[in-house]
């Protein structure tokens, strides 16, 4: 019954019908199925009624019943057996229903689509089934794709490469062997296919890596297809990277398009410094084979680039070099052509200092100096190292090359360590004289020197710097204090001077000085003299010093004198009482020391007619009646007459006062004479003044008259010519 009822299910075709049998509401639903797929379908031979019977199967989902019914169909020799789309159908139905039958259904059809069904089989992840589907159907890159990418068993992806040995599947292999850092695989997978497309990747992986031996292989192949600079920049740094040198070497030589430069920096960097110099060599770069040469501590070599470079960098880089591995005669080669160029020194100087090398220092600078390009850095250096390390050498070191070294920077060094001798040199070099003489005085044990002292204390600026140096002197060196004064005589204060020694107690010290200056006549410098010379009791040198110069307390002077137990100071004191117009004390003073000569001839001076009559009456009261006769003598302009004869008769000297009656007498004879003589020339003067003027009068009148008698008329009214007048040359030239 259910054999009938299958065929004539199979039979109708019919959707709607298929749909009821197959529905789930249906209770011998299997039954049928059983019936359909064992004995209708297999004997149908309707193309279009085996399809809707599929598809009524398929809307059903009726998974296995679906491939009971195919396997029927298609493996059991039906007419159906080849239909491409029932092979297809049974195998993605098995691929999504039974698994375990994939395989076995692709093994014994061979006209299903394996592209297709294999892409189905990848999506439900039947990799191994997918494989032998794009294996069977000879579709190699999908079956190397499912080995890597799917299974990633990169040994049987080899072993399916090896036995296919297509370009492709290489291809796909060593990309993947790239992906799995396996860079010495996929080179060799690369080579393999030939394939340079990849190259960059490659280079980088093998950077990654470290397999330069293997990526100078495949390089090699890629530059044969490729012309590029960074492929033949490669090569070079593989080489160098697996240490073939003698291929390094061979390759440069050879014509190329790497960019060696970039090469040797990375060859440099990575401490591959045997590569590095032949690529600088090569270039060729000397600084950087210097640079080069210098790590592998081959110096002589380097400094032998470094010349052929001539760099500042490059000299200094091997330069300090040598010095960290001591070969200072290299070194010094070096620092030469560095030292020269002023911004340089300094560093270089720093270097050296700092690793304590300052002796090596110092012959370098003193090999610079006599370079034709040294210049003031070098010889201020110098001197700054002499300061620190050889202060024994540094004065003679000044004294030399002072006017080219950086005087106020040495100045500073000196003053910090307290060089004070040669910080004296420096002032002086540098016209700093107020400071040279101030280190001088304060640090005399080192830097003093007494003609030095001389010769800056004449140049110094500030007054007040100089008095110190005078104070410095008194103090400690009073014995040559009047040469110093001596010298700086024009630029001192004499009275300033007078004034620190009198308040020191020391003015003897400087009478040498002071009767040097006292040409200047300033009160204080003749007071000082005058001082000392009452206290060495020279009256013959006060007495010169009071008539030579007057600027100075003559009666402050004069009261000092005026005690003095010598006689001759109170002479001296009534000397300069006379000078002063101070008549009645120096005429008193003279009375007092019975100097009767000084004190007539000082009334005589005075002109005081007084002072010389007292003076008459103390001869008679003292009975010296000779000094009362020559008193009259000496002042008889002074004293009266009558006074005189007067004093003369009251004390009897009568006599005494005769010699100056007499030449009173005859001088008043002799006025009136005169007086009388020239009242007569007078007189006879003016008679003849008179009669001059007389005739001069006449002589007048008389011209007067003849011009008048001579006078003449005017011309007449024709025209006619008058007579010329009286005189008139050219009247008489007519006649």
């Amino acid at each position: 019954m259910f054999k009938l009822q299958a065929r004539y299910v199979v039979e109708r075709a019919d959707a709607g019908l298929w749909e009821s049998v197959l529905g789930p509401e249906n209770a011998s639903r299997r039954q049928l199925i059983d019936q359909v797929v064992s004995t209708a379908l297999p004997e149908c031979k309707n193309p279009e009624q085996v399809s809707v019977a599929v598809k009524a199967f398929m809307g059903a989902d009726l998974q296995a019943p679906l491939i009971e019914l195919l396997e029927k169909i298609v493996l059991n020799n039906s007419s159906f057996s080849n239909n491409h789309n029932l092979q297809n159908l049974l195998i993605i139905t098995a691929i999504k229903a039974d698994k375990a039958r994939v395989k076995d259904y692709i093994h014994r059809l061979d006209n299903f689509d394996g592209p297709a069904v294999g892409e189905i089989a990848v999506g439900y992840e039947l990799f191994e089934e997918a494989f032998e589907i794009y294996k069977k159907f000879g579709l190699r890159a999908q079956a190397i794709h499912v080995l890597l990418d799917h299974l990633e068993d990169l040994d049987r992806a080899h072993e399916y490469a090896t036995k296919v040995d297509e370009a492709g599947v290489w291809t796909e292999l060593a990309d993947a062997y790239l992906a799995h850092a396996r860079v010495s695989d996929a080179i060799a997978a690369y080579l393999r296919a030939g394939d340079t497309s990849k190259h960059v990747e490659v280079v980088a992986k093998a950077h990654e890596s470290g397999d330069y031996a293997e990526l100078t292989k495949y390089l090699l192949m890629v530059r044969k297809r490729v012309k590029d600079p960074k492929v033949d920049t490669e090569i070079v740094h593989s080489y160098a990277r697996a240490g073939d040198l003698p291929a390094l070497e061979a390759f440069v030589a050879a014509p190329h398009l790497a960019d060696l430069r970039a090469v040797g920096d990375r060859c440099a960097e990575e401490g591959l410094h045997d590569a590095a110099r032949l690529v600088f060599a090569t270039i060729p770069d000397y600084g950087r084979l210097a640079s080069t040469l210098v790590k592998l501590h081959r110096y002589q070599a380097a400094v032998d680039a470094a010349r052929k470079a001539n760099s500042p960098r490059t000299w200094k880089e091997v330069c300090y070099a040598c010095v960290e591995e001591g070969e200072f005669k290299l070194a010094q080669l070096c620092g030469l052509n560095i030292i020269v160029a002023a911004d340089d020194l300094a560093e270089v100087a720093e270097f050296y200092t700092q690793r304590g090398h300052a002796d090596e220092l110092i012959a370098l600078l003193e090999s610079g100096i006599g370079l034709e390009r040294a210049h003031m850095g070098i010889f201020t250096e110098l001197g700054a190292l002499y300061a620190r390390h050889r202060p024994e050498r540094l004065m003679e070191h000044l004294k030399l090359f002072a006017p080219r070294c950086n005087v106020p920077a040495l100045i500073r060094v000196c003053e910090e360590l307290e060089l004070w001798r040669e910080l004296t040199f420096l002032y002086v070099a540098y016209d700093e004289y107020d400071n040279a003489l101030g280190v001088m005085v304060g640090h005399a044990a080192a830097a003093w020197e007494h003609v030095q002292f001389k010769d800056v204390a004449v140049k110094v600026k500030a007054a007040e710097t100089l008095y110190k140096g005078i104070s410095f002197y008194l103090e400690e060196h009073p014995e040559l204090l009047n040469d110093l004064l001596k010298v700086v005589e024009s630029r001192v204060d004499h009275s300033r001077v007078v004034d620190i020694m009198r308040r020191a107690g020391q003015l003897p010290l400087v009478k040498e000085y002071l009767v040097s200056v006292q040409k200047n006549d300033l009160q204080a410098v003749n007071e000082a003299v005058n001082e000392l010379l009452v206290g060495e009791g020279d009256a013959a040198g006060l007495r010169d010093s009071i008539t030579s110069y007057e600027n100075y307390d003559a009666l402050a002077l004069a009261g000092r004198l005026e005690q003095h137990e010598d006689t001759e100071f109170r002479r001296l004191a009534a000397l300069i009482y006379k000078r002063n117009l101070k008549w009645h004390k120096a005429v008193a003073l003279a009375k007092t020391d019975k100097l009767y000569e000084d004190a007539m001839e000082t009334a005589a001076q005075s002109g005081e007619r007084g002072i010389a009559e007292d003076l008459l009456r103390f001869f008679v009261e003292e009975g010296a009646h000779d000094r009362f006769a020559e008193c009259l003598d000496r002042c008889r302009d002074l004293v009266k007459p009558d006074v005189a004869l007067e004093v003369a008769w009251r004390n009897g000297l009568t006599d005494a006062v005769m010699p100056y009656l007499i030449s009173v007498l005859r001088d008043y004879t002799t006025k009136v004479d005169t007086l009388v003589h020239e009242r007569k020339e007078a007189q006879e003067a003016s008679k003849l003044d008179e009669e001059a003027k007389k005739q001069q009068e006449q002589a007048a009148n008389a011209y007067l008259h003849l011009n008048s008698y001579l006078a003449l008329p005017a011309p007449t009214s024709n025209g006619a010519p008058s007579p010329p007048a009286f005189g008139d040359a050219a009247g008489f030239d007519r006649f």
